[in-house]
Order: structure tokens, then C-alpha cells, then sequence
């Protein structure tokens, strides 16, 4: 079995609409891609949880898939004159029936975060057995240790977890620095986040690895201090949270902060401040993490 693509060209002010249009008349699939991506004129766009990204790329690729037996021109002409919109450039290519389970395995190798540390796929040999393997598949939830920031603060749990620390990883994602934390030997460790789905990823997570912890939703998050608080998350969230975060860090301990722009790592600093004797920040390929040490 084979099928068509169209890789259509769309700019920002229709390219929704039309991927949209595109799935009514038939498509199988539709997403949109930067049609500048891999060059220097790629644009970034990020969005805060919870707020929607309000714009597009300027110059988009739309590729959406079709049966073989598809009139992909008739199709994509349909779905243009419902869009008001002339004819777009596009062109159309066969797409062979592969394994995708393997394909798409075969793009995540294991990590090395340090000498003692990797991140290892299930269906992946570890590259060092004596080494501290965490066992983590891309899903759904955010944290595969491939992000800059993610690597960023389990190079911190790997440097400063000396056993026995009570952690909170606020916004866990995947429970992946949770996970790292707890076999580093860190002790009772809790993983909060907003989404259910992420906290369903961390408990299968966490029973993968054969550690223990405790993930819920940020209602289930009791009163109580921290001798390490972790959040990766985003900038917006992390200037709101503040005074929530440090209230759950003891006296002389520590908070780790990620998910933040290199131009951000200032004005977060700041905030953070008010409770913390804050270090130098560290950078990775433009995204920062902070830390510091909880004042009286």
C-alpha cells in the first residue's frame, strides 16, 4: 500500500484554514511545517502553556496525505476555492508503506547526560550497563532528555544529588527528572503537573524504571518544604509561580529552573531573588537554567 502527499506552500494568514479544508475534502492527514526550517531564516515559535500560539510561520509547508487512487489536484483545488484563495504551488510525491514503528525508533538513540547517567529507549541496548540507565520511549508527555532544558537540570541532579533529598519536580512532563532524582538516590520524591495525561506518562514511567514516587495534579500538592525543587517548564508560568515554588523549598535548599530563553535568564533571576542566593546562570544552545540556594 502507498499513498500521495502534497507538500503545498501556505502562508500564515490561510495556511490553517486551508490544512483544515484539506481534511474535509478528503486528506488523510494535514500538518504544517516552517518552510524555512534547517536555514537561517527559521522562525521559532513558542507558546506558553495554557495561552495558544496567535500566529503562524510567515512562509509555510502544508503536507497532507492522500489515498494512491486520490485526485490530489481536483482536491487541492477544491480546497482552495473554499478558501477563496487561488491555486497554490504544491508538489506531490509517493510515500511507500514502511515500518513506522521501527522508522520512527530508529530516530531516538540513547542520551548521555554523563559519564554515570543515559537515557535509554526500552527497545535500545545500553551503551554502559554499570552506568544510571533510565528507560524512557517518546510519548505524549514532555521530557525525553533530548531538549536542551531537560538536560540541563538532569546535569544538576546528576552533580548535586547526594541521597537522601526530598524533591519536588513541579510540572513533570514525563517524570523523567523525578525519575533521574529517585535513582541518583535522592528520597521521597513528588511530581506535579496541569495535565492528567502527563501524570498517567509519569506513574508508567516511573513502575518502567522501578522507582517509587508520588505524581498528582497540582490540587493534590499539600503544604510542605522541599530539600530540592525542580521546574522545567516556561518562562510565563515560572514569573507567576514564584512565591508558590519557593514556599515549598526548606531553608538552605535548592531550587532548579529550565525552560527558559537565554534573554529571559535576567529578569527570571531577578524575581527569584527575593527568596534565593541565585548562581551563575548555565546556557545550552539558547535556553538557560538557574538555581539557587533558599535564604532565611
Amino acid at each position: 500500500m502507498a499513498w500521495l502527499q502534497a507538500t503545498i506552500h501556505a502562508d500564515s494568514a490561510v495556511a490553517e484554514k486551508l490544512a483544515d479544508v484539506l481534511m474535509d475534502v478528503g486528506a488523510l492527514s494535514a500538518t504544517i511545517e516552517d518552510a524555512l526550517a534547517g536555514t537561517d531564516d527559521e522562525q521559532p515559535i513558542f507558546g506558553e502553556p495554557g495561552e495558544p500560539v496567535d500566529q503562524l510561520w510567515s512562509h509555510s509547508l502544508i503536507n497532507s496525505l492522500f489515498a494512491e487512487d486520490a485526485d490530489v489536484a481536483l482536491l487541492v483545488t477544491a480546497a482552495a476555492n473554499q478558501c477563496h484563495i487561488d491555486v497554490p504551488s504544491y508538489t506531490v510525491s509517493r510515500v511507500e508503506e514502511q515500518d513506522w514503528v521501527r522508522l520512527t525508533q530508529s530516530q531516538f538513540d540513547p542520551i548521555r547526560i554523563s559519564d554515570r547517567l543515559w537515557i535509554t529507549p526500552t527497545w535500545h541496548t545500553s551503551p554502559d550497563p554499570a552506568a544510571i540507565n533510565l528507560q524512557l520511549d517518546p510519548g505524549l508527555a514532555f521530557g525525553t532528555g533530548s531538549h536542551p532544558t531537560t538536560r540541563l537540570c538532569l546535569q544538576w541532579l546528576d552533580q548535586q544529588i547526594q541521597g537522601g533529598e526530598t524533591v519536588l519536580d513541579y510540572g513533570c512532563g514525563s517524570g523523567i527528572l523525578a525519575i533521574a532524582a529517585l535513582k541518583l538516590g535522592a528520597g521521597a520524591t513528588r511530581g506535579i503537573d496541569i495535565d492528567a495525561q502527563a501524570v498517567r506518562s509519569s506513574i508508567d514511567n516511573a513502575q518502567q524504571n522501578s522507582v517509587s514516587a508520588d505524581f498528582g495534579l497540582p490540587d493534590t500538592l499539600l503544604p510542605g518544604e522541599y530539600d530540592v525543587v525542580v521546574a522545567n517548564i516556561l518562562a510565563n508560568p515560572l514569573r507567576m509561580l514564584g512565591e508558590l515554588l519557593a514556599s515549598h523549598v526548606k531553608t538552605g535548599g535548592k531550587i532548579v529552573l529550565s525552560g527558559i530563553l537565554a534573554e529571559q535568564a535576567e529578569e527570571l533571576s531577578a524575581i527569584y531573588a527575593k527568596w534565593f542566593d541565585m548562581d551563575a546562570a548555565v546556557f545550552d544552545e539558547g535556553w538557560t537554567r538557574l538555581s539557587g540556594t533558599k535564604r532565611p
